[in-house]
C-alpha cells in the first residue's frame, strides 16, 4: 500500500481522535458552570446547527472531487474556480439557512418549549448568534473540503484541532468572565468558529496557491450541483437511516430500552474512527487516479482496513460486557451488552461498504450509490420493525448489521471491481468476528476476555500476515524500522 496513503491515513486517525478527546474533558466543566438546563439547550442548537448542514449540498464533498481532479491535471485554474463557486453558493445558502433558523427558533421557543421565562429571553437574545453561526458553518465546509482535495491532511487537521480548541475553550472562558448565559456562550462558540473559518480559509488559499477573489460561474456551479446533489442524498438518507432505529425502539418499546441500546451504540460508534480516517484519506485520492489505478488503491485498503480493524474490533467484541458493567452498573450491561456486540459487526460492515461507496463515488457515479440507499431505506425501515416486534433490541441490532452487510454487497457489485478477492478476504475476517461474538457471551471476567482477546487477535494478526502479501511486505517494513541493525 501506499505510503502516502498510510501517512495521510494516520495524520486523519489522530486529527479525528484529539477532538474528541478535548470534548470529552471540557464537557463536565460546561455542565457545572452552565447548569443541565442550560447545557441542553446549547446542545441543541448544536444539534440543529448540525442538521443545517443540509444547506452545504453536497458543494464540500463536490469541490473536493473537482479540486482533486483539477490538480491532478495541473490545472490551477479551475482549482480557484471550483473553490470559489463552491464558496459563494454555499455562503447564499447559509444566509439563507441563518434566516430560517432565526424566525424557526423564535417560533419553537415561544410555543413549543417547555422552559422558564428567564432561559427564554436567554434564548431571544441568543437568536441571531444562531443565525451566523449557519453561513460560518457553510463556507468552513467547503474550505476543508479544497484542503483535503489537496490531500494536505495535515493541514487540514492542524487546522481543525485548532478550531476545537477555540470552540470549547472560548464559550467556557465567557461563560467564566462575562456570565454564564446562553448569549455570552453562543457568541463566544460563534466568534471561535469565525476565527477557525478565517486560519482555514487562508490555509485553503494558500493550499491552492489562490491570489484573487473570483465571481461564480455557472458552468461550474453546475457541474458541482449535479455531482453534490446526488451527495446530498446519499447523506440524508444515510442521516435518516442511522436515526431510525432509535426512533422505532422507543415507539415500540419505550425510553428505557431505548437507554439500554443507545449506551453501547454510543460506546461501539467511537470505533468508526479508523475506517473514517481512511475513507477521508482515500476520497481525493481515487478521484483523482485513473480507475485502474483506483481498483488497484481500492482493494489493498480493504485489505488493510480488514488487517487493521478486524483486531481491534476483536478486543472490543471480548471486553464489551466487562467494561459495562464497571462503566454503567449491571442492569444495563446485561442487556447492552449482546446488542453492543452486534454493532461491532455492524460498525466493521460500515467500514468495509463506505472504502466501496467512494470508489462509485469518485469512478463511476454518485448517483449509483445514493439510488442504493433509497432503494434500501424502506427495506431497512421494514427489516427493523420485524425484529424489533419480534426480537426486540437484538432484532434491532440485527437488521442494522444486515443493512450494512447489504450496503457492502450491492456496493461491491455495482463498483465494477474484481470482487473475488476481495469478497473471500473479508469473509474470512467476518468470520473470526462471529467466533468472537459467540466466543464473548461464555467469558465472565475481564480476566478471561483480555486472554481470549490476545489469543483472537494473535490468530487473526497471523491469518492476515500469512494471507495478504501487501500486509506481509508492511509488516516487514515494520520491523525493519523497529529493529535498524536487520536493515543493515
Amino acid at each position: 500500500m501506499d505510503k502516502g496513503i498510510l501517512k495521510n491515513v494516520a495524520i486523519n486517525f489522530f486529527g479525528l481522535v484529539l477532538p474528541t478527546f478535548v470534548s470529552l474533558v471540557t464537557v463536565p466543566s460546561y455542565i457545572k458552570l452552565l447548569g443541565v438546563e442550560r447545557y441542553g439547550v446549547i446542545s441543541l442548537v448544536w444539534t440543529l446547527i448540525g442538521y443545517f448542514g443540509i444547506l452545504d449540498l453536497g458543494m464540500s464533498m463536490a469541490a473536493q472531487n473537482h479540486i482533486s481532479k483539477a490538480r491532478a491535471s495541473g490545472d490551477k485554474g479551475e482549482s480557484a474556480r471550483v473553490f470559489w463557486s463552491a464558496t459563494w453558493l454555499n455562503l447564499a445558502t447559509g444566509v439563507i439557512g441563518g434566516l430560517i433558523i432565526y424566525f424557526g427558533a423564535f417560533l419553537y421557543t415561544a410555543y413549543f418549549t417547555k422552559v422558564s421565562p428567564e432561559l427564554q429571553h436567554e434564548v431571544y437574545m441568543a437568536l441571531p448568534w444562531l443565525a451566523v453561526a449557519i453561513p460560518i458553518a457553510n463556507v468552513s465546509w467547503v474550505f476543508a473540503g479544497a484542503i483535503n482535495g489537496a490531500e494536505r491532511f495535515g493541514v487540514y487537521n492542524t487546522n481543525q484541532t485548532i478550531g476545537t480548541f477555540l470552540f470549547q475553550l472560548l464559550p467556557l472562558g465567557a461563560a467564566l468572565w462575562l456570565g454564564a448565559t446562553l448569549q455570552n456562550v453562543l457568541a463566544a462558540a460563534v466568534f471561535a468558529r469565525i476565527l477557525a473559518a478565517i486560519l482555514l480559509g487562508r490555509s485553503a488559499l494558500k493550499v491552492l496557491e489562490i491570489r484573487s477573489v473570483l465571481a461564480p460561474q455557472l458552468g461550474v456551479a453546475k457541474g458541482l450541483f449535479n455531482f453534490g446533489g446526488w451527495m446530498l442524498i446519499a447523506s440524508v438518507t444515510n442521516m435518516i437511516a442511522e436515526s431510525l432505529d432509535r426512533v422505532m425502539l422507543g415507539t415500540s418499546l419505550g425510553a428505557r430500552f431505548v437507554t439500554y441500546y443507545t449506551v453501547p451504540q454510543n460506546l461501539v460508534t467511537r470505533l468508526n474512527i479508523v475506517p473514517t480516517a481512511l475513507v477521508r484519506t482515500l476520497f481525493p485520492r481515487l478521484s483523482a487516479v485513473a480507475r485502474a489505478d483506483a481498483d488497484t488503491i481500492t482493494q489493498q485498503s480493504l485489505e488493510f482496513l480488514n488487517g487493521v480493524f478486524t483486531p481491534v474490533a476483536l478486543v472490543a467484541m471480548l471486553v464489551l460486557e466487562p467494561f459495562l458493567h464497571l462503566w454503567v452498573g449491571n442492569e444495563i450491561a446485561t442487556v447492552a451488552a449482546p446488542v453492543g456486540r452486534i454493532m461491532i459487526v455492524a460498525v466493521w460492515l460500515v467500514g468495509q461498504a463506505n472504502v466501496t461507496r467512494i470508489l462509485i463515488q469518485s469512478q463511476v457515479n454518485p448517483a449509483t450509490a445514493a439510488r442504493v440507499g433509497l432503494f434500501e431505506l424502506p427495506l431497512f425501515a421494514g427489516a427493523l420493525w420485524l425484529g424489533i416486534t419480534h426480537f426486540g433490541l437484538t432484532g434491532a441490532a440485527v437488521a442494522v448489521a444486515g443493512r450494512a452487510l447489504f450496503d457492502y454487497v450491492v456496493l461491491l457489485r455495482l463498483s465494477a471491481i474484481r470482487a473475488r478477492q476481495i469478497a473471500l478476504d473479508m469473509l474470512a475476517h467476518l468470520a473470526f468476528l462471529l467466533a468472537s461474538l459467540w466466543l464473548a457471551s461464555f467469558l465472565p471476567s475481564l480476566a478471561l476476555a483480555i486472554v481470549a482477546g490476545v489469543l483472537m487477535v494473535g490468530a487473526n494478526v497471523a491469518w492476515s500476515i500469512t494471507m495478504t502479501p501487501a500486509l506481509r511486505d508492511l509488516a516487514r517494513s515494520l520491523l525493519l524500522r523497529l529493529n535498524p541493525r536487520k536493515s543493515a
